[in-house]
C-alpha cells in the first residue's frame, strides 16, 4: 500500500491539540482592522477548533497528524 500524501494547504493551517482536536486561526483578522475594537482583534488571536462537521474533511487532508 502506497503512503498517502498530506495536502501541504490544509497543513499549513491547522495543528492537533494535546486531546487530539483540531485547532485553526480565526479569519477577519488581516485587514480593515482600525474599526475593529481592541478586544475584538485580541480575541481574533487565539486559536478556534474546527467544527464538527469539517473534522473529517480535515483529518482525511491531514493521515498522519494523530
Amino acid at each position: 500500500m502506497p503512503k498517502i500524501k498530506t495536502h501541504r494547504g490544509a497543513a499549513k493551517r491547522f495543528r492537533v491539540s494535546a486531546g487530539g482536536k483540531l485547532k485553526r486561526s480565526q479569519a477577519y483578522k488581516r485587514h480593515i482592522l482600525t474599526k475593529k475594537s481592541a478586544g475584538r482583534k485580541r480575541r481574533l488571536t487565539r486559536p478556534a477548533q474546527v467544527s464538527k462537521a469539517d473534522t473529517p474533511r480535515v483529518r482525511r487532508m491531514l493521515p498522519y497528524e494523530a
